[in-house]
């Protein structure tokens, strides 16, 4: 592993320096959005011998209209070595395998800059998640959380607004902190020259367990629930529960225009238990669309599962867009509107396993 010794300190965001802001073709408030992660090669973890459909560069993703926002997953790790926190792309930028900053193991994926401009060109939204499977990425009080080189020196503004927004995956460690933090970047975040979205992706069991606290305290504009993975998935239609999200989102959330999307494995391999086939998403996507003001969309793990799954993805926006002739009536009203869920993402690189 090569170590950079002659480029100064630099922030592993501030690869995006360079970054055009364009938002056209996302529409906040639609609900037809669909999200895609990408940065774990999930799809690579689980095929380990065909590599001809392992996760590519973020702006092959990009060439057409089917994904709205990609959030890059993770920052794995807040306070690593010299305290800085450490980002894990499995097999396009991490610390292994690629050079990291001085004294760290934070990965220079400065080469990134250019994917992520040709996102943005194009209309997309793109995000830092942090978090992950690994349960790394917490704080210790709100003290910290106000003043971790998370927000100055390693991630600050200056670095971190150059993306459209932060996502949460937080599936281990607690809670704490996370509302000060969210809130932190929401004052810098006021008067910016453009929109910055705060995400998060709880598991779909109600309340999720770590991000319960955090989604009750403070405002998201987009909650992704992972309706996989617990007995609130999709594939068991009498306990889809997003009748409850919808209702925390109009009587609890601190923002009650926050959008709830569908999340779901974008292929068998993608989680442990949950993936439903393209028709069986189209009848459940297009249900809630139709039931629930609060639906904003669709969210799949990952961007790599659903290409080698025969473009799972472009189905999924199908069926957004209403053009699906895969969903059926009868479908649909299998779909109970007061069950329950779960999300779990696929860990770092190193101990990558199926699932989100």
């Amino acid at each position: 592993m090569s170590r950079v010794s002659h480029e100064p300190y630099l922030t592993t965001v501030a690869l995006l320096l360079s970054a055009s802001c364009t938002l056209a073709a996302f529409n906040p408030s639609g609900n037809t959005n669909l999200v895609a992660y990408w940065g774990q090669d999930s799809y690579g973890a689980t095929h380990s011998s065909d590599t001809a459909n392992f996760q590519t560069n973020l702006a092959h993703y990009c060439q057409d209209d089917t994904v709205d926002v990609f959030p890059l997953a993770f920052v794995d790790v807040f306070f690593g070595i010299g305290g800085v926190p450490e980002i894990n792309f499995a097999n396009s930028c991490n610390d292994v395998d690629d050079a990291v900053f001085p004294g760290t193991d934070l990965a220079n994926c400065q080469f990134m800059a250019a994917d992520i401009q040709t996102c943005q060109a194009a209309g997309k939204i793109v995000t830092l998640s942090m978090g992950g499977a690994t349960g790394a990425a917490t704080f210790t009080s709100d003290a910290q959380a106000r003043v971790s080189q998370t927000l100055s020196g390693i991630f600050s503004w200056e670095d971190l607004r150059v993306l459209d927004g932060l996502d949460l995956d937080i599936e281990g460690g607690g809670s704490t902190g996370f509302a000060a933090f969210v809130t932190r970047i929401r004052s810098h975040a006021a008067g910016a020259s453009k929109p910055y979205y705060i995400s998060a992706a709880p598991q779909c069991p109600f309340p999720d367990a770590f991000l319960g606290p955090i989604l009750n305290a403070v405002g998201f504009d987009f909650v992704y629930v992972q309706f996989y993975n617990n007995f609130c998935e999709l594939s068991v239609p009498s306990q889809y529960n997003f009748a409850q999200w919808d209702n925390w989102a109009k009587t609890t959330s601190p923002n009650r225009n926050v959008k709830i999307y569908v999340g779901a494995p974008a292929s068998p391999t993608a989680a442990n238990n949950g993936y439903v086939p393209p028709a069986t998403l189209a009848g459940i996507l297009q249900s809630t669309k139709a039931q629930f003001s609060s639906f904003g969309g669709a969210m799949l793990w990952d961007i790599s599962q659903a290409f080698a799954n025969g473009r799972y993805d472009q189905s999924a926006k199908s069926a957004l867009l209403g053009s699906s002739r895969a969903a059926t009536s009868a479908l649909a009203s299998d779909i109970s509107t007061d069950s329950v869920h779960v999300q779990s993402k696929s860990a770092a690189a190193s101990t990558l396993a199926s699932g989100q």
